[in-house]
């Protein structure tokens, strides 16, 4: 008994021990009651949030925290705001001047030479008169492009290398009707077409030409036509760059300064109209680069608005020409030159357009220019480049006499160089 008596808690240890348990009871009964941890929003407010007044919080609430930006090519397009509106620009270009676009089949007859052994008297004992007569000596080949109709007549604007030396031209519509296609005019320095079908006055859709000047690098550029057989296709990209020479693009024989795109151009898409965003035709595809993906070229549309009233017409189209070949010449190119004790020619260490080579029975030869002649100027414009001075012979008349500033040697001379059209030569 006295050991129990001993064990027993005194009274004010008794108080303290239930006071101790009642005040956890509480606290565990306040933790599980207490608002649920902040969002991922509030946790990002400032550490001083308590303080801030109640508006302060409620303005913190209702912020989000910066969702990845959507692509921007997506965005373009995604269909309308509103509901049952599933378009975008692009189907409605396409919807615009889809039915203007045709396909371009051509034939053409083609000789083949025979092989020669099957001249030789030897080998034909052996081989036998019929497999000589079964030789074939004519081909009919096929080819096909694309193309736009640009007026209610029966206009349509192509490629010239779409219908070159075609004896036969088919016109497919959109819609599946045909049409036989007569040449009109074709221009080989342009590349550029006009055929024109006979409509029997039938009411044709038409495409809206633009304006290719006004086209700037990055807007949007769609290609329709027909490549590789398959009709009615459409592709999209960018404009990537404006003005790109011929003679940078390979094709020399060109007076053309192309638009770049990265839309893709195919075989068959050749002579299809190039359009902007609101529909309107600013190019012609007409070429891609073979050793690369993504390249592709377009005439602008301003050059063909130029000349294709003449093409419809069969007049031939104006191309003056001196008659050279020629390289830009900078005073570090010429001092490399002359440095070397192979070089062919001493060339004046100044900055212009170097001559090359001079085409015999040419107004260049008939001036007295002169390979290793350095042009400086025409009528008074400074000139660097070769497509510069191009352009200027290109935008001067048919007769038209041009001064031309030189440097042969240490001498400057002023050579007067009477124009004349290309195609005489």
């Amino acid at each position: 008994m006295r050991l129990l008596k001993f064990s027993r808690p005194a009274p004010r240890i008794a108080v303290r021990l239930l006071t101790l348990i009642l005040a956890i009871t509480i606290a565990l009964n306040a933790w599980t009651i207490s608002p649920a941890p902040a969002s991922a929003t509030d946790i990002k407010s400032s550490p001083s949030l308590r303080e801030q007044p109640k508006t302060a919080v409620q303005k913190v609430q209702f912020q989000s925290s910066p969702a990845t930006p959507p692509n921007p090519q997506l965005l373009a397009l995604r269909g309308g705001e509103f509901p049952g509106d599933t378009g975008s620009f692009v189907t409605a270009a396409v919807d615009r001047v889809g039915p203007a676009v045709v396909r371009i089949d051509t034939e053409r007859t083609v000789s083949r030479n025979i092989d020669p052994l099957m001249e030789d008297p030897f080998f034909r004992r052996f081989l036998g008169e019929d497999l000589r007569s079964m030789t074939p000596r004519q081909e009919r080949l096929r080819g096909q492009g694309s193309g736009f109709i640009i007026d209610k007549s029966g206009i349509v604007l192509t490629n010239a290398h779409v219908v070159d030396n075609a004896d036969r031209v088919t016109v497919t519509l959109n819609d599946g009707r045909t049409f036989p296609g007569e040449v009109q005019g074709t221009d080989e320095v342009t590349d550029l077409a006009v055929v024109k079908i006979n409509t029997k006055q039938l009411n044709l859709p038409t495409a809206t030409l633009g304006d290719s000047d006004a086209v700037k690098v990055g807007d949007w550029a769609i290609a329709v036509g027909n490549p590789l057989g398959f009709d009615n296709t459409v592709t999209l990209g960018i404009i990537s760059t404006l003005k790109r020479s011929s003679a940078a693009v390979g094709i020399p024989d060109k007076r053309l300064d192309f638009i770049q795109t990265d839309a893709a151009i195919n075989p068959g898409n050749s002579g299809g109209p190039l359009l902007n965003s609101r529909g309107e035709v600013i190019g012609i595809n007409t070429a891609i680069r073979a050793d690369a993906m993504g390249i592709g070229f377009a005439i602008p549309i301003d050059k063909a608005k130029a000349i294709y009233a003449q093409l419809a017409k069969g007049e031939p189209v104006s191309h003056p020409f001196l008659g050279i070949q020629m390289i830009a010449l900078t005073p570090e190119m010429a001092r490399e030159n002359n440095s070397d004790p192979n070089a062919p020619l001493i060339v004046p260490e100044v900055q212009g357009v170097l001559v090359m080579r001079v085409v015999p029975n040419t107004p260049a030869e008939e001036a007295g220019i002169r390979k290793g002649d350095v042009i400086v100027q025409i009528d008074g414009e400074g000139v660097t480049e070769p497509e510069q001075l191009q352009n200027l012979v290109e935008n001067s008349q048919i007769g038209q006499i041009l001064q031309l500033k030189v440097r042969r040697g240490a001498q400057i001379k002023e050579v007067p160089v009477q124009t004349a059209q290309l195609r005489d030569f």
